[in-house]
């Protein structure tokens, strides 16, 4: 079943960043000694860094499985795929790129970025559990009728899982916890990402 949010308006949309745009957002932030949002400490800085060299590692490197890129090839339904997103998140420059391939591999799907913290009406509605700002938070919609058709985000199932056993672990450190998920992500090589995908595509005509 279908279901509208009315924050979301083609006006919203038409702000939104490309994902080429966001990058470069990035990097002239960067290039300013910021990043997105308020909080321009030296770590936030050295997440995005590190960010933007994995988006643009990533951007010259993934490769969309055979199956995916037929289901990519072969819809039928024009969308939106409007994400929330900030530069210093690092599931958002490990998936974004990923999801910006896809994109590209049809013409059935506009890919739109906006920023969370500028945007939290609409981060609200789509909390994680119902009570967590987590992203990148991929929302699908109808191109014509602005109708939310599926959702995912804010990472792969195992990577999702693995972040909460490392909260709940007594003494695990913010580095620690990162290392280990990041490493995760190398070793996967967004494999279970395209899976999902794949699975959500499945779902858009239920």
């Amino acid at each position: 079943m279908t279901i509208t949010k009315e924050l979301i308006s083609p006006e919203i949309i038409e702000s939104a960043y490309t994902y080429e745009q966001y990058v470069d957002l990035v990097e002239k932030l960067l290039n300013e000694d910021k990043t997105t949002g308020e909080n321009h400490s030296e770590s936030m800085l050295h997440y995005t860094r590190m960010n933007l060299y994995r988006m643009k590692r990533h951007d010259k490197h993934v490769e969309l499985t055979d199956s995916l890129k037929r289901k990519l090839q072969n819809l039928d339904r024009d969308m939106v795929w409007l994400v929330l997103t900030e530069g210093w998140c690092g599931d958002a420059a490990q998936n974004i790129p990923v999801i910006n391939k896809m994109a590209e591999a049809t013409p059935k799907i506009t890919l739109r970025l906006i920023l969370r913290d500028e945007q939290l009406d609409i981060m609200d509605d789509f909390l994680t559990d119902g009570k967590s700002r987590s992203i990148p938070k991929l929302i699908c919609l109808d191109a014509n009728s602005f109708e939310v058709i599926g959702t995912w985000g804010p990472r792969p199932e195992t990577a999702q899982k693995m972040t909460l056993e490392i909260k709940g672990m007594e003494g695990a450190s913010k580095k620690e916890a990162a290392e280990r998920l990041h490493k995760w992500y190398a070793d996967n090589e967004s494999r279970e990402l395209q899976q999902e995908f794949e699975q959500l595509l499945d779902h858009l005509y239920d």
